[in-house]
């Protein structure tokens, strides 16, 4: 397998966990969207959106990471991403979406880019932006994590399901911008849980290849 993917990118980081959570070998390809890799012709005969992550699997050409990630659990079931009821897997996949449906797309690096350089917003007012829905849309993801008994160490249960895939992405992202996480404690201890396992600390953007200032 191949993946395409920028070490900043939540998206990525997402997959890099999954893959690693299930001990799969991959060959890292950085595609440097600070450098507008992406905007590059061979990029873009790969995948006509431009985003990373892209996963190859011998002749299929996979995107978008929560697809990757369910693909990756329906062809390499072990250990399993998704809970076997169907009960479990729906809030899975909810608190997932809370991330990855409600907050990343709207804070996300061409976004960011369109504020300041289309819009005209200052650098000051575009952290705002992006502290406002990161610190409010995890409030969402608190109470969800709060209420009820299937929240254990992890977002479900003991076991790290892609909920946690994409968790601690976002909470990287969100240090990394200074937002405010104190209001959050249930996100931050599930998301200490994650940070003590290689396969989440290991693949943190810090520790890629291509990791830059």
């Amino acid at each position: 397998m191949q993946l395409h993917n920028y070490f900043r990118s939540s998206a990525s980081y997402r997959v890099r966990i999954a893959l690693a959570l299930k001990g799969l070998d991959y060959d890292y390809i950085p595609v440097h969207l600070g450098r507008s890799d992406h905007l590059e012709p061979a990029f873009g005969a790969i995948t006509p959106a431009r985003l990373v992550p892209v996963l190859q699997d011998d002749d299929l050409l996979l995107t978008q990471s929560m697809a990757i990630i369910e693909y990756l659990d329906e062809t390499r079931p072990e250990p399993p991403l998704l809970p076997r009821d169907a009960a479990g897997r729906a809030r899975v996949r909810a608190i997932a979406q809370d991330i990855a449906c409600e907050i990343h797309p709207i804070n996300n690096l061409r976004v960011l880019r369109f504020l300041v350089h289309d819009l005209k917003l200052s650098e000051d007012d575009k952290n705002r932006w992006y502290r406002h829905w990161v610190e409010t849309g995890l409030e969402v993801v608190e109470a969800r994590l709060s209420a009820g008994g299937h929240t254990g160490r992890f977002c479900h249960g003991d076991t790290p399901t892609m909920a946690d895939c994409v968790l601690v992405p976002q909470i990287a992202n969100a240090q990394r911008f200074d937002c405010r996480l104190d209001h959050v404690p249930t996100v931050m201890r599930i998301h200490a849980a994650c940070m003590e396992l290689p396969a989440f600390s290991e693949t943190a953007p810090a520790r890629c290849p291509d990791a830059t200032g």
